[in-house]
């Protein structure tokens, strides 16, 4: 038994080998895709892949997909519109709604209604590199203003903690989570993204269980990892003004708890009115 489940393994290091020898010049990145299941994962692949270009994997539980392509022939735009054609929304691109409604039930995922691009139907796409699809003009972020995005809503999800208004906290932690998700890793100097490649996925998972629930309670146990990893990406990023690491010894059961705040003055997302005061600024970053 561990002879066959050893032969698997180096089999499957084999292919994911060849897929990246076969592939010149190749890039990687990671996008958001929307789906269920695992048909969508197979319809996903099955549109976004051309041989010897590109090649995605798509994961259902994170919504996540890797995507590896030749960029002398290809870019992420034309990758994503063929995966949109097929009836799957993106951060960039939204699918037609009749392309959409075709999709089996199970997946049918919920659409978030984001102002995006939206894919042009009746325009044929392209694989021929020399023909490429004319993209819409979309705007690129700089680099701290991304980020910026991305603290400020978690500044806001804090906020609603202090208030212990899980209600208001879930509605924050959605607009966390798509602020998230729209994070260009190339345009990220060279240690914001190895520092974010690191707790992307944590990021997600945490914003995603506080945007599921109004139980206040529930919500500051994520909140205490969500703090933890975004404090990690805030030491390695240059911001405006000053942002304050502050620390309750009472908070996660007695272990204490960190968290990020704008202001020096200690308002406690853990307890909220119960123990307002309660903590200190640890450390200043700059």
């Amino acid at each position: 038994m561990k002879s066959i489940k050893l032969l698997m393994a180096i089999t499957l290091l084999l292919s994911i080998s060849t897929c990246f020898a076969e592939i010149k010049n190749a890039k990687v990145e990671t996008v958001h895709i929307y789906g269920n299941c695992s048909i969508c994962k197979k319809t996903i692949e099955s549109a976004a892949n051309v041989k010897d270009i590109v090649q995605v994997e798509w994961n259902k539980d994170t919504k996540m997909a890797f995507i590896t392509y030749d960029e002398k022939k290809t870019n992420q735009d034309e990758i994503l519109k063929r995966i949109g054609l097929a009836g799957y929304d993106s951060d960039k691109f939204l699918a037609p709604d009749n392309v959409y409604a075709k999709l089996e039930i199970c997946c049918q995922y919920e659409r978030t209604g984001k102002v995006v691009a939206k894919v042009e139907e009746l325009k044929a796409v392209s694989l021929d590199v020399e023909e490429k699809v004319v993209m819409p003009i979309l705007v690129t972020k700089t680099q701290g203003v991304q980020l910026k995005e991305v603290f400020d809503s978690y500044f806001a999800v804090k906020d609603a903690l202090v208030k212990t208004d899980g209600s208001l906290a879930a509605t924050k932690a959605v607009l966390l989570l798509n602020s998230i998700n729209a994070v260009k890793m190339e345009n990220l100097t060279n240690e914001e993204h190895v520092e974010w490649m690191k707790v992307m996925k944590d990021l997600i998972f945490d914003a995603e269980h506080i945007s599921e629930t109004k139980d206040a309670s529930h919500q500051r146990d994520h909140f205490t990892s969500l703090s933890k990893n975004m404090y990690s990406v805030m030491k390695v990023s240059k911001q405006e003004t000053p942002t304050y690491y502050q620390f309750c010894p009472m908070a996660n059961k007695g272990k204490g708890a960190n968290w990020l705040s704008k202001e020096n003055i200690v308002k406690n997302p853990y307890y909220g009115s119960k123990m307002l005061g309660c903590g200190k600024t640890v450390e200043t970053i700059n």
